[in-house]
Formats: structure tokens, sequence, C-alpha cells
């Protein structure tokens, strides 16, 4: 009995997986696509790969980076705000060099204050300080010399009446006094001459280094202001307040990368396509008057016809659209801006990755 339910078991598992094996090996059915692709409108079109980018006569979408580091302190805008020329973006706190570019404004208007005191000297109540010991000067000397011709005089009568000592004192006294007038009038005509010249020119030019250095920092000052450089719109904002932010950019905590702090486009009815095209199919380009050019939004059946605007004539490596830094082969790429005019109805944004097929007719 035992033995019988044994070979049941076997059975029953062979035929389940018989019928497994059938199942499985069954093809399944292919999914229908989400979209139907595209299709090459020209006979000998070219196809490439395009992002959509705002319109710009040259250049891409402006990308802002800082030229000083610091944290953000304030963002007056928000993404999709139209701006006008010289509107603040991104504001980066200042506080340390504003007050460094005041101190050395500071500085510059105390070496000014030292440039014109030099100048103006002699001071008249420093003068007359010089004049009154000049003429202190005198008296004194004139008063030694009355008592060395005294003395001198009482000794030339009679030796005796005068010692030789007290003689001695009152010509060194005469002596001193003179040296005296000399030294205080040389002291006088000094301090009638004024500051020397080249004191003056010095102060004169550390004064114009001071200044220049806060007009530099004062100026330093405004870069730690993003602002708009044309009328425009921001497509995209990078950081938030209290994120820090250097010439690199800001970190992208999503890519763990650094980019730009703030993207802006031009706020104008058209928009640009900047088709890529294979180094390998540059030779079947047609020429730049015969160029002709349709683009296809994905998900749709949307085509849009494009208007030629000019080549970039550099080619470079295909990294823009993926970011890959990996790539094993070294595959270029020619890129051709093209503009349109987004289709009523439809919205389509600068980032956006669409098919382009180009052609001569």
């Amino acid at each position: 009995m035992r033995n019988k339910i044994i070979f049941a078991m076997v059975g029953v598992g062979i035929l389940a997986g018989l019928v497994s094996a059938y199942v499985y090996a069954r093809p399944a059915k292919p999914q229908p696509p989400a979209f139907n692709p595209a299709s090459n409108p020209y006979s000998d079109g070219i196809y490439a790969n395009g992002i959509v980018e705002s319109y710009q006569a040259n250049g891409e979408n402006v990308n802002f980076y800082p030229e000083v580091s610091g944290t953000v302190a304030k963002i007056p805008v928000a993404e999709g705000q139209s701006v006008k020329t010289g509107d603040a973006l991104v504001v980066i706190d200042d506080t340390i060099q504003r007050a460094l570019a005041e101190q050395q404004n500071s500085q510059a208007d105390a070496a000014l204050a030292l440039y014109n005191e030099l100048k103006a000297q002699p001071r008249k109540e420093t003068l007359d300080v010089a004049r009154a010991q000049v003429e202190m000067a005198i008296a004194s000397l004139k008063n030694a010399s009355d008592q060395l011709e005294k003395q001198a005089h009482a000794y030339k009568i009679d030796p005796r009446s005068v010692s030789k000592d007290v003689l001695d004192n009152a010509d060194n006294a005469f002596k001193v006094a003179k040296s005296n007038l000399d030294v205080v009038t040389r002291q006088y005509q000094l301090t009638k001459a004024g500051a020397w010249s080249y004191d003056i020119e010095n102060q004169k030019l550390q004064h114009e280094a001071l200044l220049k250095a806060s007009v530099a920092s004062s100026a330093l000052v405004g870069k730690y202001t993003l602002r708009a450089p044309s009328d425009g719109v921001v497509l995209s904002i990078h950081t938030s307040i209290g994120s820090y932010v250097s010439p690199l950019g800001a970190f992208d905590p999503y890519t763990d990368s650094m980019g730009p702090v703030v993207v802006m486009g031009s706020e104008r009815e058209h928009l640009a396509v900047r088709a890529y095209i294979d180094e390998i199919l540059i030779t079947r380009l047609p020429s730049k008057t015969q160029m002709h050019a349709t683009m296809f939004i994905r998900g749709t059946n949307v085509k849009v016809p494009l208007t030629f605007e000019r080549i970039q004539p550099h080619v470079s490596p295909k990294i823009q659209l993926s970011n890959e830094r990996t790539e094993k082969v070294d595959l270029r790429v020619l890129p051709i801006i093209f503009k349109f005019e987004p289709p009523a109805g439809m919205q389509i944004y600068p980032g956006e990755l669409v098919d382009v097929y180009v052609g001569d007719k």
C-alpha cells in the first residue's frame, strides 16, 4: 500500500512538471508599444537625438555659477518667473566681505585726511610756537651776551674782581645761547617749509592704494548677488536658502554632482532644439540653404517643422545627453541648432529629449 502511494505521488509530480513546462514554454504575447516610433519623413533623412533649449542668438541656456563662495541668504525669484535685466536671482551672505569693504573704505578716508594734513602744513599755531621759540632764543642770547660783556669788562679793569671760572661760565652760556638760537631758527625754517614733498607723495600713493582696495572690495560685494544679464525666465534653481554654493556651483544630492546654481532662458515665442549628428553621418548633411528638419515629440504623434538656425562647428564627445563619462567608445557628434514655434495647446519645456530627422526636402 505504501509503495502505491509513493508511485502515485511521483506520477503527480511528473504530470505537474510537464504541465509547468508546457505553460512556461509558451511564447509570451508581445506588449504593444507605448507610442509608435517616429518615421523618417525624408527619403534620405538623418536621424539625430535632440534636446529642447530656450532660444538664444548664440550659446545655450544661461548657467549661473557664482564667482564667490558662501551660504545662500536669499532667493528673491521662483522657477518659471520672468525677470528683467539686473534683477537679483540669488543673494549670498556677504556680511564678512561688506565689513571688510567698510574697513578699507575707512582706512582710505584716514589716509586722505593725513594727506590733506601734510599738504596744509605749516599749521599757523605750530608756526607761531616756532617763532616764539626763536624770539625767546634771541632774548636768551642777548642776555648771555650782556652778561659776558659785563664780566669781561670787569675782568679787564681788575682781574681780581672776577674769577676766571665765572668768566668762563659766562662765555659758555653765551655760546650755548648762540647755538640754541641757531637750532630754533632752523627748526622755525623747517616748520615754515611745511611737510616734505616725498612724505606728501608717499601719503598720496598710500591713499590711492587703499582707495583702490576699497573699490575692489566694494565691487566684490556685488559678486555676492547673482543678477539676470538680460530679460528672460528662470528655468531652474538648484539651491535653497542656507545651502552652500561656490564657483563650482551647487551640490545636487540626487546626482551627487555639482551643477549651475540657476539656469535661465529667453522669454521668446520660439524655442530651440540642439540636434546631435553622429560623426559618421556628417558627410551626408545637406547644405545649409537646403537643410530641412522635423522634430517628433516622444510619446505623441506630434511632429513639428524646424527652422535651421546655425551649426556649432565643433565635433565633441557625445556626453551632453547621457552625462556618462565611462563610455567605452569615443562617439562624437556635431551640434546643429534649429528653432521652432511650440504647437498650440502643447507644453514643451527646455530639457526635453526629442527625435529629429534632417533632410534636404
